[in-house]
C-alpha cells in the first residue's frame, strides 16, 4: 500500500484522488473501506460490488471481514466509498454503514463516486454536498503530482494489475516450456546422483544466482529460469528463497512469475505475494496469491498469505518464518 500519509489529503476530492495510488489501480464497481487511527490512514480494503439482488447474502460475510480488517489495523474511524451507479452503491451503503457503527467504528463519511462526481450519504448540506454531486478532476490535483513524484503508480483498473503478472505468450512461452522439460530431466538425474541434499544445494545456488542477476538489473536466461522454477517445487528450496527475499525483490519475482511455465507458477507467485505484501503493495500481493492458487489450488503458503491479507494482518506475522527445523507451509 502506498504511504498514504505522505500525500497532501485535505478534502474528499483529495482522498478520492489518492485512492488509486493507495490501491495501485483505479477502482471501478468497487466498495472500499479506508481505516483511520488518530490522524493516519492505516488500512484500506476493497471488494467488488455485489449485484443489488445479492446484497443481503453478501453483507454479513463482507461486514465481518471488513470489521476484522479495521480492528487488526487498530482503526477507530472509517470512510466508506462506493464506485459505481447509485443503484449498485446505495444498497451496499445502506446495509454496511449501520453495521460499522454498531461495531463501534466512527463512520467519518460515506461517499459514492459516479462519472467524475462524488456524493455524500452523510452530509446533507447543499453548500458543500449538492444533490447533483461534486465534480473533481484528479489530473488537476496536487495529490496526483505528489504521488507521481513519490514513485507511486495507479494502473487503469484491477484487470491491468492482473495482466501485469499474467503468463507470457508466444515464442517466449514456448522457449521456457521447452527449457522446463529439460530442467525436469536434469532434476531427476541430480536427485538420483546426489540425493535430496544435493538437490537442496543446487536450489540454494540457483536462488543465489537469481538474486545476484536481478540485483545487477539483469534477468535469468530461459534455461536458468526453468531450472529455478523446477527446483522451487521443493518446499525446502522455496523456503530458502523466501528467507532471502524482501521488498527489493518484487521486480525479480514479478519477472519469474510471468515467465514461468504456468503449472510451476505457484511458488514464484507466492514469493511475489510475500515480497509485495512486505513493501505494502497489498493489491499486487492479492493478485499474486490468485495467480499462485490458479496454478495450484492447494498451495498452503499461498493460502496462509491470502488469509492474512483478508484479515488485514501485517506481514510481521510471518517474522521468523521459515527457519531451520520448521516444517514447510
Amino acid at each position: 500500500m502506498t504511504d498514504f500519509n505522505r500525500l497532501p489529503v485535505g478534502s474528499p476530492a483529495d482522498l478520492l484522488t489518492a485512492v488509486p495510488y493507495l490501491l495501485g489501480f483505479h477502482p471501478t464497481d468497487s466498495f472500499l473501506t479506508v481505516g483511520v487511527a488518530g490522524a493516519r490512514v492505516v488500512v484500506a480494503g476493497r471488494a467488488d460490488l455485489p449485484e443489488p439482488s445479492r446484497v443481503a447474502a453478501w453483507i454479513s460475510g463482507m461486514a465481518r471481514s471488513q470489521i476484522r480488517l479495521l480492528r487488526h489495523a487498530d482503526a477507530t474511524r472509517v470512510i466508506v466509498i462506493g464506485y459505481g451507479p447509485a443503484t449498485a452503491v446505495t444498497p451496499v451503503m445502506d446495509a454496511m454503514t449501520p453495521r460499522l457503527t454498531a461495531a463501534g467504528l466512527d463512520v467519518l463519511d460515506a461517499l459514492r463516486v459516479t462519472d467524475g462526481r462524488y456524493f455524500s450519504y452523510l452530509c446533507q448540506d447543499p453548500a458543500c454536498c449538492p444533490t447533483d454531486g461534486v465534480p473533481f478532476d484528479p489530473h488537476r490535483s496536487d495529490v496526483t503530482m505528489h504521488a507521481i513524484v513519490a514513485g507511486c503508480r495507479a494502473l487503469p483498473d484491477r484487470a491491468a494489475l492482473v495482466a501485469s503478472i499474467a503468463p507470457t505468450s508466444g515464442a517466449a512461452r514456448v522457449a521456457v516450456t521447452r527449457a522446463t522439460v529439460a530442467a525436469r530431466t536434469r532434476r531427476r538425474a541430480l536427485l538420483a546422483q546426489a540425493g535430496h541434499d544435493g538437490l537442496i544445494r543446487a536450489g540454494v545456488d540457483a536462488v543465489t544466482v537469481a538474486l545476484a542477476r536481478y540485483r545487477d538489473e539483469q534477468v535469468l536466461h530461459d534455461d536458468e529460469l526453468a531450472w529455478l522454477t523446477v527446483l522451487l517445487t521443493d518446499p525446502v528450496i522455496r523456503d530458502a528463497a523466501w528467507q532471502a527475499s524482501d521488498d527489493r525483490h518484487v521486480p525479480m519475482w514479478t519477472d519469474i512469475t510471468r515467465r514461468a511455465h504456468p503449472p510451476l507458477a505457484a511458488a514464484p507467485a507466492t514469493l511475489l505475494a510475500f515480497t509485495a505484501w512486505r513493501c505494502g503493495d497489498g493489491a499486487l500481493a492479492s493478485v499474486a496469491v490468485d495467480r499462485a492458487l490458479a496454478a495450484d489450488p492447494d498451495y498452503s503458503l499461498a493460502h496462509v498469505i491470502d488469509q492474512a491479507l483478508r484479515a488485514g494482518l501485517p506481514p510481521s506475522v510471518l517474522d521468523g518464518w521459515p527457519h531451520i527445523g520448521q516444517p514447510p507451509l
